[in-house]
């Protein structure tokens, strides 16, 4: 089988991969959207699909609930570490925003929804480590550290080993070493990390440090530094993993402009007991596999809406926690919809925005909107969500007229109009078309009144991955009230096109 690099053009970063068998398990950073930490599937490490969620939801406050002015962008769930060990499925991350680590359990990896402990404390970017019955967490930035956990997991154990491992280099260092994935494998113990130097290439890099001795004196070496020719963004930052056969592979994320922080497949060698990641130092773009192609399912879908239960594909995520009793399938049979629970400024606090992740090198979204239910002050419709986001849909005046309106988060970092036309139906299609090729990093905006003949509106939205939210760009339909609650809109065929 062929592998095409990258493998998923779509934001899957921070990946950690596992092997059951014959089977790989692989988790991803979701940040504030939720459900969160995805799990995905995969036998050929190249075709993947979504299965589970860790979580269903991180806290109930006002962080995840989007009140009182408070938010998780650019927080919520970091660079989750996952492992099979006894029986059981662990995952552990970190939350910045609640100083706390979370580690979740489950004896099937493929249910959502996991049993978790809390730990005081932020255990940056750890990795679980399994050696001669103990339990270990491998964590921090430049200065690498050691917490032994207690034999269930549940917690820091007390009178363990707790202390710095070593010191990575901080002269000429953009970003010392983080990101750690952590295996004992022959006899070795081998930390991986990425690492950003200002000197060379530039660019972030895969470094590794060995040793003999858990606690002993680490040996270092660059495992890769290359960018594919995209713009110096180096691919780094993952894991390693090896067939039943024996045969060894890595996969690292590259930043990869608005679309986000992409996947690649990797081939891994070894030489004096070294990974050696890549071919002559650099990633292929293809490569042969021995594997039988997986019929893995699409990780972006269409949705006609048209469901027996309030259940969402495992493609759907919300833009923070949701408003539960404000969304239904039911209520209106093969409709989605939204109603307003609560008031909200622009759309960065709004909530019950739905979203999926967009596509390289390019995709487009179309959905059919009815606008009967909505009530003065409403806005409802399509979102390229970013920090950066643009919007297109209905906008109810104080007078109950409607505009059909095109909106962005202009650079005073308030919502502006950027177009509109005045509308008089009740129902609309509306469509986003996403960019992403050579870095174009392009969001156009588009209106019909019956579904077949499309007009653009507004201006081009140029797209920019940015940290605020630390997300690539997702499609979101959105729906939020800026004066009364209680008013509802509906919506049917969601349609995903690759331009692939």
């Amino acid at each position: 089988m062929k592998v095409q690099n990258p493998i998923i053009w779509s934001d899957f970063p921070d990946p950690d991969v596992i092997r059951v068998e014959d089977t790989y398990y692989m988790v991803c950073t979701t940040m504030f959207v939720m459900p969160g930490g995805p799990i995905l599937k995969s036998k050929d490490l190249c075709h993947w699909e979504l299965v589970s969620y860790i979580f269903d939801a991180i806290e109930e406050n006002d962080i995840y609930q989007l009140k009182a002015g408070k938010n998780a962008y650019g927080r919520g769930q970091w660079a989750t570490s996952l492992k099979f060990h006894n029986g059981f499925f662990y995952a552990c991350f970190v939350c910045h925003d609640m100083q706390k680590t979370y580690v979740y359990y489950t004896d099937d990896i493929e249910k959502s929804f996991w049993n978790r402990y809390e730990i005081d404390g932020a255990f940056h970017d750890m990795s679980f480590l399994f050696d001669d019955g103990k339990a270990y967490l491998i964590y921090d930035n430049g200065d690498i550290k050691i917490a032994e956990l207690k034999e269930d997991l549940s917690g820091i154990k007390e009178g363990g080993v707790n202390q710095l491992l070593f010191s990575t280099p901080s002269e000429n260092i953009r970003l010392r070493c983080e990101g750690c994935r952590a295996y004992k494998i022959n006899g070795f113990y081998y930390l991986l990390f990425i690492d950003w130097p200002n000197d060379g290439n530039g660019r972030r890099r895969v470094t590794c440090y060995r040793s003999k001795e858990l606690l002993g004196e680490y040996e270092r070496k660059i495992l890769l530094d290359d960018d594919m020719g995209y713009q110096n963004q180096g691919i780094a930052q993952g894991i390693l993993i090896d067939t039943p056969e024996g045969e060894w592979y890595s996969i690292l994320f590259q930043d990869h402009g608005a679309v986000g922080r992409i996947p690649y497949l990797i081939p891994v060698t070894w030489e004096e007991d070294w990974p050696v990641i890549g071919i002559n130092g650099k990633v292929p773009e293809t490569f042969e596999v021995p594997f039988e192609k997986y019929d893995a399912k699409p990780l972006i879908i269409s949705d006609n809406f048209n469901h027996a239960e309030n259940r969402l594909d495992l493609s759907w995520e919300w833009n923070h926690n949701p408003e539960k009793d404000c969304w239904s399938f039911t209520e209106r049979p093969g409709y989605l919809r939204l109603r307003t629970g609560s008031v909200a400024k622009e759309l960065l606090n709004a909530r019950n925005t739905l979203t999926q992740r967009t596509g390289g090198p390019g995709c487009s979204f179309t959905v059919e909107m009815e606008t009967k239910g909505m009530k003065a002050g409403d806005y409802a419709g399509l979102t390229a969500l970013q920090g950066t986001y643009g919007l297109i849909g209905i906008r109810v005046d104080e007078n109950g007229l409607k505009r059909i309106l095109v909106s962005n988060k202009g650079s005073d970092g308030r919502q502006k109009e950027d177009g509109y036309i005045l509308f008089s139906d009740k129902q609309v299609f509306l469509k986003i078309q996403f960019d992403f090729q050579d870095s174009i990093d392009i969001a156009k905006f588009y209106f019909s009144t019956d579904g077949i003949e499309w007009k653009q509106l507004g201006e081009d939205l140029h797209m920019k991955y940015t940290l605020d939210l630390f997300i690539g760009y997702r499609i979101g339909i959105f729906y939020y009230a800026q004066k009364e609650i209680g008013g509802f809109a509906d919506f049917k065929n969601f349609e995903y096109i690759s331009h692939l």
